[in-house]
């Protein structure tokens, strides 16, 4: 039996539906993400998984019990929300050993534990320090803290990032990563950026408007979209309609068709003849616009030396990995 299964959980507001009949399943100790666009209902499904929004019908069973009659203190759930949360007038120790306050944790053991939390994110120096003297990604590492203490069964991330420059982005789910890890905790993240989505997860779950339209590891996301949502969503495909995709190849094809950006090899011995119209340096990676059999495609390339770049206008050849072509509906 999975940890964690959602059965036919269903969700309106006002008579409209957020989500309905949503089945995922989660196994102990998984990283998950629900990944979508805003609106699409996985701030409210995990919302309603932690007891904060109520559902309209459906079980959420966590280790093998329907928690959907708790209220959230008896889940056994911690949850971290994009905004801290944290209390203005108590400091990084106090905040974080609040929850055990609230179980009425004995004094000696909840300074054991709020000592180990602050350990696991690397704010052991700063426990006597207020929220106003912490930049934001340490405020969230508290935040992380408060929910870790208290052991809970399932962690809830709720765009724990967002708010957060990149550079600290990058190093904070590097470290949440590291955390689950070592825990062994089974979480669910949820985030609308798909790179966070690619680099964090066991397995994806991606959503639109109300449904979970795909779900897998990253490379089948990536490289196996299941229909023009995903294609367009997950990477940066080419997305050409028939009649493109046909004079492309020259040979009928029936459907859209999907092609990744990585999967065309610009040089001077390709089987096609394009036109660059513009490049764009996005760090070690350069996004080419070509046109060929006038369809214009976008092409990334390895930024290896200056010397291989390719000037607009210039006139190149192109092949194309016949394996990452995607038919989708």
């Amino acid at each position: 039996m999975s940890f964690v299964s959602v059965q036919k959980l269903h969700k309106s507001y006002a008579g409209s539906p957020v989500f309905e009949n949503i089945d995922c399943y989660i196994e102990r100790g998984e990283f998950v993400t629900l990944l979508g666009p805003s609106g699409c209902g996985k701030s409210t499904l995990l919302r309603c998984i932690a007891g904060l929004t109520p559902v309209d019908s459906g079980q959420i069973l966590l280790d093998g019990d329907d928690i959907v009659p708790l209220n959230p203190q008896k889940r056994g759930i911690g949850m971290v929300f994009q905004s801290y949360a944290l209390f203005p007038n108590m400091t990084v120790e106090q905040n974080v050993a609040f929850g055990l306050r609230m179980q009425k944790v004995k004094a000696d053991e909840s300074q054991a534990r709020v000592r180990e939390a602050l350990a696991l994110v690397e704010l052991g120096n700063f426990a006597g320090r207020y929220p106003h003297q912490l930049s934001g990604g340490q405020c969230q590492r508290v935040a992380l803290a408060r929910s870790l203490v208290t052991r809970p069964r399932l962690l809830l991330l709720d765009e724990p990032l967002s708010a957060l420059d990149a550079r600290i982005r990058k190093h904070l789910r590097e470290q949440i990563r590291a955390i689950q890890r070592e825990l062994g905790l089974t979480t669910i993240f949820v985030t609308h950026d798909q790179e966070e989505a690619l680099t964090m997860s066991d397995r994806i779950f991606l959503m639109n408007q109300g449904r979970i339209v795909q779900s897998g590891d990253a490379e089948t996301l990536y490289t196996a979209p299941v229909d023009l949502f995903a294609a367009g969503f997950i990477g940066n495909y080419n997305l050409l309609d028939a009649d493109s995709a046909s004079r492309l190849l020259q040979r009928p094809v029936a459907s859209r068709l999907a092609i990744r950006p990585e999967s065309i090899t610009l040089g001077r011995d390709g089987a096609l003849d394009a036109e660059v119209r513009s490049h764009s340096l996005l760090g070690n990676v350069i996004r080419y616009r070509v046109r060929v059999r006038e369809v214009d495609l976008v092409v990334d390339v390895l930024n290896r030396s200056a010397a291989d770049l390719h000037a607009d206008g210039q006139r190149v050849s192109l092949s194309i990995d016949p394996t990452a072509l995607r038919e989708v509906a």
